[in-house]
């Protein structure tokens, strides 16, 4: 049996989270790892029993790798993508794909380049919450019509709580020139990748960003945004690493009722008749639409997670079947979100989508030069990955 030969850039926290599952795929060979820190490749590829590697770009010249999984920190996702697309090698990516949006359509660009020479190669994302069984309900039923024309979207997810020694776990953690930004670029890509999955991109973005708020860092820690949809429908993001015990609830309006998931439960409460139909047409002051409110079954039979995205990748490639949970040019779409909630919340103005990509460049670069920040950085952190998937 034919074996992919895998390789990983990256042995942090989420890089251990893909070894778990790697170690015992039956139709992939984790050929190599690598990492700058010499002391943890070398444990790993112990561990492994793959070659270890100091430098992606050795791994990439002798390994003989089919593919690759990236999770560097996000600065570095385009140039070890990029380096692997121009090599023929298969990309899987962490998020978000970037940390701005030119360098994520940059890395898109490289991508669509590399395939003009060899079309069959993939570049996928890990974006596992897709997998999750309430979000494809969610999706399903909004796909189906149910709701009818959708007029408003509120998600207050304020799960991602992050202590002070979390921050301080990593050098580079929560700064500008280490992450690019804090919850919006650490905590919520896949919350900002299902809003645009779900509904798609807004045409307006108005936000306020809070940077340390709650903890000492020089980014983002809460999150307001409001999003203007072409049609009509508005959305209202929520989100802060500082709120426990949190909440995570999303509510989806339409003209024929309401979704909302909380606590592990999705309700649909069901108009008897379109709401804008009959606040057109009733002679009633105070009048409200009948409802009733069942709860939705949530399948919970399939498989979710990390290693379902990569197996999917993996079987796409030595199969030439099935669809990626996540293609890698869709990743462009949550750090255009992403940007332009800071650029509003910069600016204190609305901005237009796509938003001034230069512009977000510009001032992410001008933090960076800008920056007298000093980072505290604490060496007994304890980190448990687990702690922080599928809240």
């Amino acid at each position: 049996m034919k074996k992919l030969r895998v390789g990983l850039v990256g042995l942090g926290n989420i890089g251990k989270t893909h070894l778990l599952y790697l170690k015992d795929m039956d139709r992939v060979e984790l050929a190599g790892v690598s990492d700058i820190d010499e002391q943890r490749t070398t444990f790993f590829a112990k561990e492994t029993g793959a070659e270890a590697y100091l430098d992606y770009r050795d791994m990439f010249e002798n390994a003989a790798l089919d593919a690759v999984i990236v999770a560097v920190p996000h600065y570095d996702h385009p140039k070890v993508a990029i380096e692997a697309f121009q090599r023929g090698i298969h990309v899987l990516c962490e998020k978000p794909i970037a940390v701005h949006v030119n360098d994520a359509v940059t890395m898109v660009d490289a991508y669509e380049e590399a395939r003009n020479k060899q079309p069959d190669l993939q570049f996928g994302l890990m974006f596992q919450e897709r997998t999750f069984a309430h979000y494809r309900k969610i999706k399903d039923i909004l796909e189906g019509g149910e709701l009818g024309e959708l007029v408003r979207v509120t998600w207050i997810n304020t799960t991602m709580f992050r202590s002070q020694a979390y921050y301080n776990s990593g050098g580079w953690r929560a700064t500008w020139a280490g992450e690019g930004g804090g919850i919006l670029v650490n905590q919520c890509p896949h919350t900002l990748d299902m809003y645009q999955w779900l509904f798609g991109m807004p045409q307006t973005i108005s936000a306020h960003a809070h940077i340390g708020k709650y903890h000492e860092i020089e980014v983002e820690d809460e999150v307001t945004a409001y999003f203007e949809h072409d049609g009509g429908m508005i959305g209202h993001l929520i989100v802060s690493t500082a709120e426990s015990p949190g909440t995570n609830r999303f509510e989806i309006v339409g003209e024929n009722g309401k979704l909302v998931y909380e606590n592990d439960k999705l309700l649909f409460y069901r108009n008897r008749q379109s709401m804008l139909a009959f606040l057109r047409e009733t002679n009633l002051s105070f009048g409200q639409v009948e409802n009733s409110c069942t709860e939705v079954a949530i399948p919970n039979t399939e498989p979710t997670g990390h290693r379902v995205v990569a197996e999917k990748f993996f079987n796409r490639i030595l199969d030439g079947e099935g669809e990626l949970t996540a293609y890698g040019h869709e990743g462009v779409h949550s750090v255009m979100l992403a940007n332009g909630i800071m650029l509003s919340s910069f600016n204190r103005a609305a901005v237009p989508v796509p938003i001034d990509a230069d512009a977000y460049e510009a001032k992410l670069k001008s933090l960076i030069n800008g920056s007298n920040f000093v980072k505290t950085v604490q060496a007994d952190v304890k980190v448990d990955m687990e702690d922080s998937f599928g809240r």
